[in-house]
């Protein structure tokens, strides 16, 4: 087997810096995580009271840049510490930091500020928050380095995605939940699930270059029946996340759109056939998060969460 070179790829540098590391880290992408931020700090808030809480809008704020953050320190760190391996796979070789249309100093220096503004919010929130605010960030720098040291980097990354709900909920209350780590077990298992899908692209890149993954040590068709076996266990997570919270109608809706959503994602791939495969992890997966959290703040609202 040939093996894969660096791919050179020349690209005009942008003329806006902070427009080329947006892209970098891909900002839209925080469409993945947010929602469930949002579900476990506005599902805290309703609980606060017997009659149904009030909106906190400056604590949602909060959060929310807490969120945006920690996930663009996390995808710059990413980006900078794979820029080698990036730079031979032929896949990655268009990134900003291998074609040069991005420094890395300019890299480290957004990844510093996007971490100087997650602990600004996370001390903001409350005291429990900023203490815990460094253990969020050591999975976030860990992942990169997983794929050289362990075939189930995947699992890494869930771990650092299902931080957020639980994160949520303590903005809210300043205290631990067991409703908010099985809200965060079911997004770490549904982040990591559809990562093993996303990394099955990179089988024969990453075997020549030995960067280990699920797909380069058990195959394409064992990375989608591990995907499959995460998303039975996102279901059964949320399942009981709903009941714990106890849940209405609206919310039993969305978790069924969700499973439907599920259905189709797993449908789509198969291991002699990844055409459709960016279908299923940008379209699906964005449509999985924003669906329930429409479904669960409408559940919250009928239920008498008050703006």
């Amino acid at each position: 087997m040939e093996g894969v070179r660096a791919v050179t790829v020349t690209a005009p540098r942008p003329r806006s810096r902070v427009r080329a590391f947006l892209r970098l880290v891909m900002i839209e992408h925080s469409v993945f995580a947010l929602p469930f931020a949002y579900i476990a700090s506005l599902t805290a808030m309703f609980l606060a009271e017997e009659d149904g809480g009030t909106v906190d809008w400056w604590t949602l704020l909060l959060v929310t840049v807490a969120m945006v953050g920690l996930r663009t320190f996390a995808m710059a760190a990413n980006r900078i510490i794979d820029r080698e391996i990036d730079a031979r796979n032929p896949r990655t070789a268009g990134r900003e930091l291998v074609t040069g249309a991005l420094s890395v100093r300019t890299a480290q220096a957004g990844a510093l500020v996007a971490l100087a503004v997650f602990l600004l919010a996370a001390g903001l929130l409350n005291p429990l928050c900023l203490a815990l605010g460094p253990l969020a960030v050591v999975p976030m720098v860990v992942y990169p380095y997983g794929k050289r040291f362990t075939d189930f980097p995947h699992a890494i990354l869930g771990l650092a995605q299902a931080m957020g709900p639980i994160g949520a909920w303590i903005a809210v209350t300043g205290a631990w939940s067991w409703e908010a780590a099985a809200l965060g077990a079911a997004v770490g298992l549904w982040i990591g699930g559809f990562d093993l899908i996303y990394a099955c692209q990179d089988v024969a890149a990453d075997r020549v270059q030995g960067v280990r993954s699920v797909p380069a040590r058990f195959g394409i068709a064992g990375a989608l029946h591990g995907a499959r076996a995460a998303h039975l266990a996102t279901f059964a997570l949320l399942l009981g996340y709903g009941l714990a919270t106890e849940a209405g109608p609206f919310f039993w809706v969305g978790l069924a759109v969700v499973a439907a959503a599920f259905t189709y994602e797993h449908a789509l791939v198969r291991p002699d056939d990844l055409s459709r495969l960016n279908r299923a992890f940008f379209t699906v997966n964005g449509f999985v998060g924003i669906s329930l959290f429409v479904f669960a703040l409408l559940d919250l609202v009928v239920r008498g969460l008050r703006a």
